[in-house]
């Protein structure tokens, strides 16, 4: 949904009259599928915003007409057919449009023609019940415009819009600088991220080696798995970045906005040490946690032993008189009954003392 205050922008689809399969569509169903999707639409020079919201129809004319314009397009989970109509008004690289349709697309860096596109994953830490929530942002830069198409919750890009209009000499660079801003904030996102999985890994550490009985290996393993789904969608970010942030020849940017890239490069690297650095943990903890319950089940099983090798001693007496031999030369003795008894538990108490102090028991 757009932001409170900003009203929706009419675009008429080229193939708006057709629906998929050759059926006729509403005449004005390709304005509500533009307009659902487009959540601000911009346009700026010489570092300020030029009035509130542009029409899509006139923006790239109006900032060619700038000295130093250009237009910024968000749109928010957009339907195919908006994805194929804002790349269709920005001439966007039909190989680019088909990865922001699709989605689901590893970080990447590419330059077709004179548009830059930068493909990054968004993370957002739910509650400790649920997985870590990956989403996906795809950037295309060229000369006159920014578009981001951003799929799932995380890293909403509003505020990096009005932080950056907070800094005009930021937002002065041009474009560059909406890709700066961008990944910018999603990569500090990763770092909140982090920060929760960091809780979450010293919980689960703290209770394999609490003294409870618990087994937390379903825990464990969940966390791992959601771990290395993080470091899946991070970890490959850090070619493009490395390439923003040192060589940006052949790259359709700004070279001032280096140093910036720099800096988010370093916070990347960080966060992907971290990650990695949680994948071991949790391994080198499910490790213990199986040799933790090998122990318990170990001195439970020298438990069982100790006091069946006691039980065993009444046993086998008791059962040896229960034969009933005719021959016993104990049956005929008075005191041979309480003299078996007392030695029975005599043998029982030796062994249970003897268990006891070897820690069986």
């Amino acid at each position: 949904m757009p932001p409170e205050g900003l009203s929706w922008f009419p675009l008429q689809r080229r193939d708006a009259g057709v629906r998929e399969g050759g059926e006729p569509k509403p005449a004005d169903s390709g304005i509500e599928d533009v307009g659902a999707a487009v959540v601000d639409c911009g346009l700026y020079d010489e570092g300020h915003r030029q009035g509130g919201r542009v029409d899509l129809e006139t923006a790239l004319g109006r900032a060619d007409a700038c000295r130093d314009g250009f237009v910024w397009i968000g749109l928010h989970d957009p339907s195919p057919e908006v994805v194929e109509a804002v790349g269709k008004r920005f001439e966007l690289h039909p190989l680019a449009v088909e990865d922001a349709v699709n989605a689901h697309q590893r970080p990447k860096l590419e330059v077709l023609g004179d548009t830059l596109f930068l493909v990054l994953k968004t993370a957002r830490h739910v509650s400790s019940t649920e997985p870590v929530e990956i989403g996906e942002v795809m950037i295309f830069v060229g000369p006159r415009f920014v578009v981001t198409v951003r799929h799932g919750e995380g890293s909403p890009l509003h505020d990096v819009r009005l932080d950056l209009e907070a800094h005009p000499d930021l937002l002065g660079i041009g474009p560059s600088s909406v890709l700066y801003a961008v990944t910018d904030r999603i990569v500090d996102d990763y770092a909140e991220v982090i920060e929760r999985l960091a809780l979450e890994v010293d919980a689960v550490e703290a209770e394999v080696f609490a003294s409870v009985g618990a087994n937390p290996t379903q825990r464990i393993y969940k966390l791992k798995r959601e771990v290395l789904e993080f470091k899946r969608a991070v970890a490959p970010l850090a070619g493009p970045m490395e390439r923003l942030a040192a060589d940006q020849a052949g790259l359709p940017l700004d070279p001032r906005t280096v140093d910036y890239f720099r800096d988010v490069n370093d916070h990347l690297v960080r966060d992907v040490e971290r990650i990695a650095a949680f994948n071991e943990l949790l391994t080198g903890i499910l490790q213990a946690n199986f040799a933790q319950v090998a122990v318990r089940d170990n001195q439970d099983l020298r438990k069982i032993s100790g006091w069946v090798a006691i039980i065993a001693v009444p046993t086998m007496v008791f059962g040896m008189y229960g034969m009933n031999f005719e021959h016993m030369p104990e049956l005929e003795w008075q005191y041979g009954y309480p003299l078996v008894v007392g030695v029975v538990l005599a043998l029982c108490a030796l062994l249970y003392r003897t268990f006891k102090r070897s820690g069986w028991l």
